[in-house]
């Protein structure tokens, strides 16, 4: 049987003409790929995945002038955005043209659009045009940061994952939209509201609490492991209190000194971009483990560290 984990652009690009869906790389998690020109390899990553229909895919494309092919307009204050971190962890939410179907936009009049920063998929997106791509995982899971993390996941059911090693940003793009003459950010994620505002001045935040799922990764459970997994603002209460358990424990750069079953530091010299990257990563890592709990100390609310503990809040969530 042929290996699934492949490295050959070629191979990926030739797949995705064909109409089947190939699993890529980019530099925040991998994607279930499929040619924007094929609805019945779109249909298949909902059926995959597992995803509602209900829940819009992001489509990726090559540059900025791709991106105008498929939006009807491009406020001013979005094209800065664009200019500024494109190639990179930004989707921008557009008024669609015709060329992007409501099956990819699950009914709506918008549809997310970037273009990623990782050297084979600007090599793919080339050669196949706009792809239609969410996380490679199924619907609710963690999301995957390496080829393997796919492969796992998907042993049938997938003819190739391209293989471009470990995502550098190791979490989902930002999400940002213009409604009612403002810049309003609808996900958190790997460019920081201060990097945005650096950019465009103030910006809105989204209300996640709102039911609606108006982009990709808003649903209020999502990103989570199979282990039952905490946050704790003080860990060492609860490991103290569960001292009969075996517990996984993931704090930001300090050991918290205590008898558990394995401990994470994610980034020792206290900084936010890799405890990022290596998050998601260290969940699938002690999922693996047979562990009772995942006991997460919650990172600095501030730049990326608010985006990880986005995430962190929808993993726990019952």
């Amino acid at each position: 049987m042929e290996r699934i984990i492949q490295t050959s652009v070629e191979k990926a690009t030739e797949l995705l003409l064909q109409g089947e869906v190939v699993a890529i790389p980019t530099e925040t998690v991998y994607g279930l790929a499929a040619s924007i020109s094929f609805p019945k390899a779109i249909d298949y990553i909902f059926e995959l995945k597992g995803r509602p229909r209900t829940n819009p895919l992001i489509v990726h494309v090559a540059n900025i002038k791709q991106a105008e092919e498929l939006c009807k307009s491009f406020p001013e204050p979005l094209k800065k955005l664009a200019h500024q971190f494109w190639p990179g962890s930004l989707t921008l939410v557009l008024p669609k043209t015709k060329h992007v179907s409501n099956q990819i936009t699950a009914g709506k009049n918008t549809v997310g659009i970037r273009v990623p920063n990782h050297p084979k998929l600007l090599q793919l997106l080339k050669k196949t045009g706009p792809i239609a791509a969410p996380s490679a995982n199924p619907f609710e899971r963690i999301s995957p940061t390496s080829a393997q993390h796919v492969a796992d996941y998907f042993p049938k059911g997938l003819k190739m994952v391209l293989d471009g090693g470990i995502c550098q940003a190791g979490i989902e793009s930002t999400i940002v939209g213009f409604e009612n003459n403002q810049v309003i950010i609808y996900r958190l994620g790997a460019i920081s509201i201060e990097a945005i505002e650096n950019v465009v001045g103030k910006v809105a935040l989204f209300d996640s609490n709102q039911s609606n799922v108006v982009t990709p990764g808003m649903s209020k459970k999502h990103y989570a492991p199979k282990t039952k997994t905490i946050v704790a603002e003080n860990v060492k209460d609860f490991v103290n209190k569960n001292v009969a358990s075996k517990i996984g424990l993931i704090v930001f750069k300090q050991s918290a000194q205590l008898e558990v079953a394995k401990e994470v530091i994610l980034s020792p010299s206290g900084d936010l971009q890799e405890a990022a990257q290596r998050i998601y990563q260290t969940l699938h890592e002690l999922d693996k483990l047979g562990l009772d709990y995942i006991v997460i100390e919650p990172l600095p609310n501030e730049g990326l560290g608010r985006s990880v503990n986005d995430r962190l809040s929808r993993a726990v969530h019952s």
